[in-house]
């Protein structure tokens, strides 16, 4: 089935966790900075043709200037500024996008460590679906507390995913999610719940643990030495 993959990149976080001045998505990463490690990816996928990054208002020109003209990615079509929040930078991005775009893939910027496998599977099931969103199971045993922290109930991990990105919808679907979700003043904290709240079921596929989200100094050393890891 031929169809057209296109890239929404949210890249508008401060990272107050980060403790640093500079937007983390901007932050050096070794060699590179760490959203460019996300571009670099898209970049040389056979199924992504267009990339939108949205990033804070004041830094649309350095993001231009530093990583997207300095590194040559061709296939970024603009560097748009984003809004409030990080809902409000995506739809920014979607908006950009032509009414032709078959499926969308919506990414955070601070998650440098991606997968070309994870990515083919996420296609294949939004193609079957209309929205597939990668997760790893918990590790760890999760308890439900009370507003004084005393234990309330003990989860099955089980049953219980970390969601990552890059998740995967089909455009059309996900516009018209945003759209509703604008009407009633509708916030969450990922597309996805967007999608299960106004579209339909939201399939999760195996995602990859090295996937992880930079937020804190010790997410960039880790980070940093899973790519030493890759480079050996």
């Amino acid at each position: 089935m031929a169809s057209n993959l296109r890239v929404v990149i949210a890249a508008a976080g401060q990272g107050s966790r980060m403790k640093t001045r500079v937007n983390k998505q901007f932050i050096l990463l070794k060699t590179h900075p760490v959203l460019a490690y996300s571009l670099d990816f898209f970049e040389k996928q056979d199924m992504v043709d267009e990339i939108v990054v949205v990033t804070s208002e004041k830094e649309v020109d350095y993001c231009q200037r530093e990583i997207v003209d300095k590194f040559r990615y061709r296939k970024v079509s603009a560097v748009l500024p984003g809004g409030r929040e990080r809902q409000d930078s995506v739809w920014e991005g979607l908006k950009h996008l032509s009414p032709d775009t078959d499926f969308v893939a919506v990414h955070d910027g601070a998650r440098p460590l991606l997968s070309s496998d994870v990515l083919q599977r996420l296609l294949n099931e939004a193609r079957e679906w209309g929205a597939a969103i990668p997760g790893v199971a918990s590790k760890d045993t999760l308890k439900m507390v009370d507003k004084d922290s005393f234990v309330r109930q003990t989860i099955d991990r089980s049953m219980v995913y970390s969601i990552q990105t890059p998740q995967v919808f089909l455009y059309s679907e996900l516009r018209e999610a945003y759209q509703l979700a604008y009407e009633e003043n509708y916030y969450a904290t990922d597309d996805a719940a967007l999608f299960e709240k106004y579209i339909g079921r939201v399939k999760v596929v195996a995602g990859d643990y090295n996937n992880i989200k930079i937020t804190t100094p010790e997410d960039l050393m880790i980070a940093r030495s899973l790519l030493e890891g890759r480079e050996e």
